[in-house]
């Protein structure tokens, strides 16, 4: 018979979820929820929620604890919450001294709030609890437990915050809802993501957003281990250094060692230094840099900047060098196997040498070679150096705006450096080398100083055996340094700069010598380089003076050159495809490679329309042809100049103007004069077109062409007198370049046409003037 205590005692077992409330005082907490199956301690503040928990223990003690949307929002409560929270119950509570409480509860599953009861004096909700469904197959879930598990031990493997309890809660979790709730619980995710899990019913939906958390937060333990060994490693290095410099400092104290070994290479310094005829200055300046730098701290900021100054010291040549012979006769075969022709700019060289042959300690004047591109001013500074015996190093002071790239930084700035010219000497190892300042004439002025006037001191011999760079801040010699300058134009160069140098001035190549340079150099370098034979194919004369003058019209070689290397990789790609290349390349074949050649002249050369006259002009670039021309329009009587004219052409052109009004004797048409000089893109401005504007505008009076063939260059005054002009050989070189037979020029350049050399006049008849009258006389038939 059975126990009636017994049946009594059965018939009050009810399951925990039977007898879960239907109404439950709800409890907002804030940052982070309390999942279910968990045993926790939860502190209350003092106010409404205090009241209500006790209100809740009178009964079974059942709380809603929900999480708030906002933490610190002004919103009441009942608005700022979520709709799904967790049901819990109350296992003991504290009383707190401020009015709060310290409850512990145990949670026990999700709930969702369908209506708000009663808002005052408690916040109860009418709540339901709905079902876990698997979502997804039995298999399905095992394999996504599964996944879960290895994930998080591989988690608790790189967080140390993963204590032994647990580890072991983890593996005694069978169930899939409460371990992807477990693991949701013990990782560090933002508010809208732990509600998205309290929000998941479906386990298969729980486990796959769980699993995505959980990788996340795998990745970035790495990295945030990765950055915790990297400042590891670096604060461990510079400890190890610091323990082993400090260990090797007493090991080399107790053998008697330290100081020898440390500052051996500044003793041998300062001997050497001893050894020379130095000034004091230098002497006892490097002796208290090398005290100082014994007596600095490794660690400190001027053990480094005292150990890079004496470096700089240490790798100057000081040391007067080795006196070497010059041979002039060696010099002499060195520049002609280097260059062709440039007969008057070698023998200047030769000279110069000759003066140190038989004054070596002559402070002779620094060379400047002046020329347009591509004559070969760099090369004929190898030469030099090359006939010397001297070390070579070239630098381009061209664009330099900063002073300290000439005479260095003072060492009080941080990353301070010596200038150029120390460097040159410190890498060359050489106290006479050959120097080139390249692009002299295209040195600026910036707001950090004048690079010119520091310019000054390198370049003049008075005052550079005494040469102080900033950062050196010491007397260095220089006197013995050949510097070499180069430039386009003497124009630019500041004139107290430009009486320290003596001038060479080298012309453009005429055709003939291109033509001869390109058989000897040319040809064969650009083969080579572009890894053809000379057997594959040839380019007879004819070929290549249309080369010269179609293709690549200029005062060098440099578009010669360039041309012809677009010319060999044209045949190159052919010989590749295996293509059909012709033996000998004649100048149809020029067209089909190169296409339409850039250069005519068929306008500058047929000079046979009244109104048009043909000038000569110099650029930096060498000689050049313009045509003047000159028409009738109808306006006010005066004069209209076009083609982006200078200064100087306007005011030579206003001048021809007032000229042949006088000079023809009678009064111009009453129409306006419009000269314009061709091509209008391209700036002009010079002292040198007077003679071909008022023979233009003579033309157009007389409704007559001047002579064919007729290039001229002068400057006219108001009374008819032919003035002196500059460049005259670069403009004979320009007008036989484009087949001018007979030139116009001053009489007063008469010397200087007679220094020109026969090989550049040969082929061009010339006729020297002083008057207009004669040039009036040349220019047009008197029928």
């Amino acid at each position: 018979m059975e126990n009636p205590e017994s049946l009594e005692f059965a018939s009050r077992l009810v399951r925990l979820e039977d007898a879960l409330p239907k109404q439950v005082f709800l409890i907002p907490i804030k940052v982070r929820p309390v999942f279910p199956g968990i045993i926790t301690p939860l502190i209350i503040p003092a106010g409404r929620f205090t009241h209500s928990i006790e209100e809740t223990m009178k009964g079974a003690g059942f709380v809603g604890l929900i999480l708030l949307k906002i933490d610190d929002s002004p919103e009441d409560s009942e608005n700022n919450i979520f709709q799904t929270g967790i049901i819990a119950r109350i296992l003991k509570k504290i009383n707190l001294p401020d009015g709060g409480m310290n409850i512990l509860v145990n949670t026990i599953q999700r709930f969702q709030t369908e209506s708000i009861q009663a808002t005052s004096p408690f916040l109860i909700a009418n709540v339901t609890y709905p079902k876990e469904e698997p979502g997804t197959s039995k298999n399905n879930l095992k394999a996504m437990m599964r996944t879960l598990i290895v994930l998080t031990k591989e988690l608790a493997q790189n967080n140390p915050l993963f204590t032994e309890d647990m580890k072991l809660t983890m593996m005694n979790v069978n169930d899939p809802g409460k371990m992807a709730d477990f693991v949701c619980s013990i990782l560090n995710l933002e508010k809208e993501e732990y509600q998205s899990i309290i929000e998941a019913i479906t386990l298969s939906d729980r486990l796959e957003k769980v699993l995505l958390y959980i990788r996340k937060e795998i990745e970035l333990v790495v990295l945030q281990r990765k950055i915790h060994h990297q400042i590891n490693d670096k604060i461990d290095a510079q400890q190890r250094q610091f323990f082993l410099r400090e260990q090797l400092k007493a090991i080399q104290q107790e053998l008697g060692i330290g100081e020898e070994k440390l500052d051996k290479r500044y003793d041998t310094l300062l001997e050497r230094l001893n050894k020379l005829n130095l000034v004091p200055e230098v002497l006892k300046e490097v002796e208290r840099e090398v005290d100082k730098f014994k007596n600095t701290d490794p660690n400190s900021g001027d053990y480094n900047v005292t150990r890079n100054y004496l470096d700089l010291v240490s790798a100057l040549p000081w040391e007067n060098p080795v006196p070497k012979e010059i041979d002039i006769q060696n010099a002499k075969k060195i520049l002609n196997r280097d260059h062709y022709k440039l007969e008057d700019v070698k023998e200047r060289i030769l000279e110069f040498l000759a003066v140190r042959k038989l004054n070596p300690k002559g402070k002779g004047s620094i060379l400047c070679l002046v020329g347009p591109p591509g004559v070969g001013k760099t090369s004929i500074a190898k030469s030099v150096a090359e006939a010397l015996g001297r070390s070579f190093y070239r630098f381009s002071i061209g664009g330099i705006r900063d002073e300290a790239e000439i005479k260095g930084h003072r060492r009080t700035y941080i990353g301070a450096m010596p200038g150029r010219i120390l460097s040159a000497l410190k890498i060359t190892q050489s106290r006479n080398p050959v120097i080139l300042l390249d692009e002299i004439d295209k040195i600026t002025q910036g707001f950090q100083g004048d690079p010119q006037a520091a310019l000054l001191e390198v370049l003049d011999p008075e005052q550079n055996s005494t040469f102080r760079d900033h950062y050196l801040d010491l007397p260095f010699d220089l006197s013995q340094v050949f510097f070499i300058a180069t430039a386009n134009t003497a124009d630019p160069i500041p004139r107290v700069l430009l009486d320290r140098m003596e001038i060479i001035q080298l012309s453009g190549y005429i055709t003939e010598e291109k033509v001869s340079i390109f058989q000897k150099y040319l040809w064969k370098k650009i083969l080579e380089k572009n890894g053809l034979s000379s057997k594959l194919f040839t380019i007879q004369k004819p070929t290549l003076l249309t080369l010269i003058n179609s293709y690549s019209r200029e005062s060098g070689l440099r578009g010669l050159e360039k041309t012809f290397d677009k010319l060999a990789r044209k045949i190159a790609l052919k010989f590749v495809q295996k293509e059909k290349i012709p033996k000998e390349i004649k100048e149809s074949d020029l067209k089909t490679f190169l296409g339409p050649p850039p250069f005519q002249d068929d306008r500058i050369t047929s000079i046979k329309i009244p109104g048009t006259a043909l000038g000569l002009a110099w650029t930096s670039a060498g000689g050049s042809t313009l045509i003047i021309e000159a028409v009738f329009v109808l306006g006010k009587p005066g004069i209209l100049l076009t083609g982006q004219l200078g200064k100087m052409m306007e005011e030579s052109a206003n001048i021809a103007y007032s000229f042949i009004k006088n000079y023809v004797g009678k009064n111009l048409p009453e129409q306006s004069l419009h000269l314009h000089v061709p091509d209008g893109a391209t700036p002009k401005d010079g002292p040198s077109a007077g003679i071909t504007m008022a023979v233009a505008i003579l033309s157009l009076i007389r409704n007559k062409a001047m002579k064919a063939d007729f290039g001229m260059t002068g400057e006219l005054t108001l009374t008819g007198e032919v003035l002196p002009i500059g460049g005259l050989r670069e403009k004979i070189v320009a007008a036989k370049r484009v087949g001018v037979k007979s030139i116009i020029f001053p009489k007063d350049n008469q010397s200087s046409f007679e220094e020109i050399p026969d090989y550049v006049k040969k082929g061009i008849k010339f006729y020297p003037v002083s008057r207009f009258e004669e040039v009036d006389n040349l220019v047009f038939s008197k029928k």
